[in-house]
C-alpha cells in the first residue's frame, strides 16, 4: 500500500472584529514562496498585564493565512478539498478547528445560517464528494456519515434516528471499545448510509438540530463540547476483490480560552474544567508527538484523544486551521492558539492506503485459478489431471522404487517425471519401506540379545536373591504394621491429640529464637548479629534424630516408630520436659528485659551526674566561689540510687545464670530420653520381626531382620556423643556493676538445647487413613515384585 508521510498542515483565519470591538494591531507577509507569517503587535498598554517580558511583537508561519475578508468558499478549496481527494482515493483524513470561544471555529466547519454563501467545510465537503462519486462510474461506492459530541467526558450520539432528544442526557450515549490490535471502536454510535448529497445534509441537520434543542440558554454547548462529523467512503471496483475504506473527521473543538477569562462558577465551571481537561490532553498529545524520543503517546487520557488516535500522529492526512480573535482583549488568546498551532505543525502523519480483501470474491477467483491452471496442466501433458494416481500408475511406481532402491550404483536416479503427486507417493512408499527394515532389524537385535542373556544369567540370579531379601524385610514391615493397626484403631483419636502436642514443641524453638533476636536488638548485649547467625547454623547442625535418620529409617518403620513413641512411658517424660523448659525459657527472657531496664537506668543516672558536673562548672565559671568544692546534695542522692540499682542487677544477673544452668540441664535430659526411646524402639522392632518369622515359618528367612537398621543404631549412638561434646560452655560475664554494660552470656548452648523434633508425623486415624497407608507399602512391594519379574525376562 502507498504511503505518505507529512506534517500536519496548519491554517489561519482571523475573525472581522464586531461593532464594539477595538481591532487588534496585526500583519500578514505572505511574501514568502510556501508559508505565510503572521505578527501580532501588543500595544504597550497591555504588555504590562499578562504577556512576558512586555514583548511588543509576535511572529508565526502558517500554511497560509486567511484574512479578515477570506470568503468560506476559498477555505473551502485550499483546506478541505485537497484532504476529501485523498479521502476519495482511500486515505483517511482530518480537518479540526482550534481556537476560543466566538473566534469563528463553528462558522468555519459548519457555516452560517443566513446566506447560502456562507454554508461552511462540513456541507461543501459533502457536495464535492458526492459531486465526484456521481462522475466515477468505474467504481462502486458506499457512503455512511456518523455525528459524535464529547461532552464532560461523554459521548452521545446526535444522529440518533429514533427519537427527538429534548436534552443532551436523552442522546445515546457512546462508549470507547479497544480490540487487541489498538483499533477504537466507537460503540453505540450509529452509522447512516446516506445514498446522495440531500440525505447526507439531512443527517447532518438533524445533527445539529439535536445539538441546539440539547443547548438551554444558559449552557451554549457549542463552546462547551467538542464535534465529530465523519464521512465513511468505501470503495470496490466491479469484480475485484480489494475494498477501499477511508473517513473524513470534521472536528469543530470546543472553545480554548482558559477557565479564568470566562469567570463561571457551578455548573459552568465543571464544564470549562472538562473542556480545557480534554483540550489540555489534546495539547499532551500534541507535544508528545512533537518530541522524537518520546514512545508513549498518552491518547488514552481523554475520550477525544482516543476518537482522533489517527489523525494525530497515525494513518491520516490531517489539517488544523486556527480561528483567531485578534480584537485588543483577545490578543492573549490569540496568541496562545497561535503557540498551539505551531506545536501541532511540527507533528508527522503517515497515511496509508486503506485496501482490504474480500473474502467470498477472494475464494471465487481462487477456485477459478485452480481449474485454469488444471486445463492448462492437461493441455501440456496430454492426460486429463485428477488428484487421485491410478492402479497401474501405483503398481509401475513400485517397481520403480524396488530398482531403484536394489541399484548399487551411487549415481542411479529415480525419476518419476514432473508430477507432485508421483513424488509424494514416492516419498511416502520408501519411508514406509525404512521403517519395515527397523522392525526387522530389531527382531534380529532381541535375538541376539536373548543370546546374550543366558551368559548373564548367574549375575541375575544374585541380583534376584537381593531383590527377594527386602522383599522379604517389607513384608515384614507390612505385617508389624496391620498388627499394630489392629491394636490402635481404638486409640487413634487420643493418638492424634498426643501427636498435636507433641508438633507444639517446635514453638520452643521458635521461642528460644525470638528471645535471641530481642537480645541481640539491644544495643548493649554481647550476643551480635553475627553471633546470631553462628547460632541459627549450629541450631541446623544439630544431629537431630529425625534429620540424621529420616533418610535411613523405612517408611514402614517410621510409621512403627510415630506409634512406638506415643505409647512409651518416656514420651510422657519428654512433654513434662517440654513444658517445664517453656516456662524456663519464658521467665529467661522476663529477667533479661528487666535487666536491660535496669541497667538502662544506671547509665540514665550517670547521665545525670554528668549533667550535673558540667551546670557545676559552668556556674563556677560565671561566679568563682568555694562552692564548687563542697558537697552537691543532689549529687550524693543520684550515687545511692546508683548503688541501689546496681544490687538489684546483681541479684538477677544471678537468678539469670542459674535459669541458664538449669535450662541446658533440662535440654540434656531431653535428650538423653529421646536416644533411649529410640534404643527401645529397635529392640522391640526386631524382637516383632523374629516374632514374625516363628510364627510363618514358610517366609524366606531374611539376613537383615534380627539387626534390621544397623546403620539406623549408628546414627543414635553418633546423636548421644556429639551431641554432648559439640556444646562449648563459657562462663557467664560477671559484670553486676555493668561497667561494661553487658548482661548476657556468651554462652550458645541457651539456644542450641532445643527438644530435636521428629520430621514425619503421619497421624493414623480411622479405618480409611490406616488403610491408605497399608496400600503404600503394598504398592512399594509392587514395585520390587515388578523389578524382580524384569530382571527375570
Amino acid at each position: 500500500a502507498a504511503m505518505v508521510k507529512e506534517t500536519i498542515r496548519v491554517y489561519a483565519r482571523v475573525k472581522p472584529p464586531g461593532r464594539r470591538q477595538q481591532a487588534g494591531i496585526y500583519s500578514v507577509d505572505d511574501d514568502e514562496k510556501s508559508l505565510s507569517s503572521l505578527e501580532i503587535i501588543v500595544p504597550h498598554d497591555l504588555a504590562d498585564g499578562f504577556v512576558n517580558n512586555k514583548r511588543e511583537s509576535y511572529k508565526f508561519k502558517f500554511q497560509k493565512i486567511f484574512d479578515q475578508e477570506a470568503k468560506q468558499d476559498v477555505v473551502f478549496d485550499s483546506i478541505a478539498k485537497p484532504v476529501a481527494e485523498c479521502v476519495l482515493t482511500g486515505y483517511n483524513g482530518t480537518i479540526f478547528a482550534y481556537g476560543q470561544t466566538g473566534s469563528g471555529k463553528t462558522f468555519t466547519i459548519t457555516g452560517g445560517a443566513e446566506r447560502y454563501s456562507d454554508r461552511g467545510i462540513i456541507p461543501r465537503t459533502l457536495s464535492y464528494i458526492f459531486d465526484q462519486l456521481r462522475k466515477d462510474s468505474s467504481k462502486v461506492y458506499t457512503t455512511h456519515v456518523s455525528y459524535l459530541e464529547i461532552y464532560n467526558e461523554c459521548g452521545y450520539d446526535l444522529l440518533d434516528p429514533r427519537h427527538e432528544a429534548s436534552r443532551l442526557e436523552d442522546l445515546p450515549k457512546v462508549t470507547i471499545m479497544e480490540d487487541p490490535d489498538q483499533n477504537i471502536h466507537l460503540k453505540n454510535l450509529s452509522l447512516q448510509q446516506a445514498t446522495n448529497e440531500e440525505e447526507a445534509l439531512n443527517l447532518l441537520f438533524l445533527g445539529d438540530t439535536n445539538r441546539m434543542i440539547a443547548e438551554t440558554p444558559m449552557n451554549q454547548a457549542s463552546t462547551r463540547s467538542h464535534c465529530i462529523f465523519t464521512i465513511h467512503i468505501s470503495s470496490k471496483e466491479p469484480g475485484s476483490a480489494t475494498i477501499r475504506r477511508s473517513k473524513l473527521h470534521l472536528v469543530d473543538l470546543a472553545g480554548s480560552e482558559r477557565v479564568a477569562k470566562t469567570g463561571v462558577g457551578g455548573h459552568l465551571l465543571t464544564e470549562a474544567k472538562y473542556i480545557n481537561l480534554s483540550l489540555h490532553y489534546l495539547e499532551q498529545v500534541i507535544i508528545a508527538l512533537a518530541e522524537k524520543k518520546r514512545s508513549h503517546i498518552p491518547y488514552r487520557n481523554s475520550m477525544m484523544t482516543s476518537v482522533l488516535r489517527d489523525s494525530l500522529g497515525g494513518n491520516c492526512m490531517t489539517t488544523m486551521i486556527a480561528t483567531l480573535s485578534l480584537d485588543k482583549r483577545n490578543i492573549d488568546e490569540s496568541l496562545s492558539t497561535c503557540r498551539f498551532a505551531q506545536r501541532v505543525a511540527l507533528i508527522k502523519n503517515e497515511a496509508v492506503l486503506n485496501e482490504e480483501m474480500d473474502p467470498k470474491l477472494m475464494i471465487v477467483q481462487l477456485k477459478k485459478e485452480i481449474q485454469e491452471l488444471k486445463d492448462e496442466l492437461a493441455l501440456v501433458t496430454g492426460k486429463e489431471r485428477t488428484s487421485e494416481l491410478s492402479q497401474d500408475e501405483l503398481l509401475q511406481l513400485d517397481e520403480l522404487i524396488e530398482t531403484f532402491l536394489e541399484d548399487n550404483d551411487p549415481d542411479s536416479t529415480l525419476d518419476v517425471g514432473a508430477d507432485m503427486r508421483k513424488i509424494k507417493y514416492c516419498f511416502v512408499h520408501v519411508k514406509q519401506l525404512m521403517n519395515h527394515s527397523k522392525i526387522s532389524d530389531k527382531k534380529l537385535l532381541s535375538q541376539h540379545i536373548s543370546e546374550e542373556k543366558d551368559t548373564n544369567k548367574e549375575a541375575g540370579e544374585e541380583e534376584l536373591k537381593k531383590l527377594k531379601e527386602l522383599l522379604q524385610q517389607r513384608d515384614n514391615e507390612i505385617n508389624i504394621l496391620v498388627n499394630m493397626l489392629k491394636k490402635e484403631k481404638k486409640k487413634a483419636q487420643d493418638a492424634l491429640f498426643q501427636l498435636n502436642a507433641a508438633s507444639a514443641g517446635s514453638t520452643v524453638l521458635e521461642q528460644s529464637h525470638s528471645i535471641n533476636s530481642e537480645e541481640s536488638q539491644s544495643p548493649s548485649s554481647c550476643f551480635s548479629l553475627k553471633e546470631a547467625k553462628d547460632f541459627s547454623s549450629s541450631v541446623h547442625r544439630l544431629p537431630f534424630l529425625s534429620r540424621q535418620t529420616g533418610g535411613k529409617m523405612s517408611l514402614g518403620c517410621q510409621e512403627a516408630f510415630e506409634v512406638f513413641k506415643r505409647d512409651h512411658a518416656d514420651s510422657i517424660t519428654i512433654e513434662d520436659n517440654k513444658q517445664l523448659l517453656n516456662q524456663r525459657f519464658t521467665e529467661a527472657k522476663c529477667l533479661g528485659e528487666k535487666l536491660n531496664e535496669v541497667r538502662n537506668k544506671i547509665n540514665h543516672l550517670k547521665g545525670e551526674i554528668n549533667q550535673r558536673h558540667i551546670q557545676r562548672a559552668a556556674l563556677a565559671i560565671s561566679s568563682p566561689s568555694e562552692e564548687l568544692y563542697t558537697l552537691d546534695p543532689v549529687e550524693e542522692k543520684l550515687r545511692t540510687e546508683i548503688e541501689e540499682e546496681k544490687k538489684r542487677y546483681k541479684t538477677m544477673f544471678n537468678r539469670l545464670k542459674g535459669l541458664k544452668v538449669e535450662i541446658e540441664h533440662l535440654q540434656l535430659l531431653m535428650e538423653k530420653v529421646k536416644v533411649k526411646l529410640q534404643k527401645d524402639f529397635e529392640v522391640w522392632w526386631s524382637e516383632e520381626s523374629i516374632n514374625l518369622q516363628q510364627e510363618n515359618p514358610e517366609m524366606v528367612s531374611s539376613p537383615n531382620t534380627t539387626t534390621v537398621y544397623p546403620r539406623f543404631i549408628k546414627s543414635s549412638q553418633h546423636l548421644s556423643t556429639s551431641s554432648f561434646s559439640e556444646t562449648t560452655r563459657v562462663s557467664p560475664n560477671e559484670d553486676p556493676a555493668g561497667k561494661n554494660n553487658s548482661i548476657t552470656s556468651n554462652n550458645p548452648t541457651l539456644k542450641t538445647r532445643t527438644p530435636p523434633i521428629s520430621s514425619t508425623s503421619i497421624p493414623l486415624t480411622g479405618d480409611s487413613q490406616a488403610d491408605a497407608d497399608i496400600l503404600a507399602f503394598i504398592k512399594a512391594r509392587q514395585n520390587i515384585l515388578q523389578k524382580k519379574g524384569k530382571s527375570c525376562q
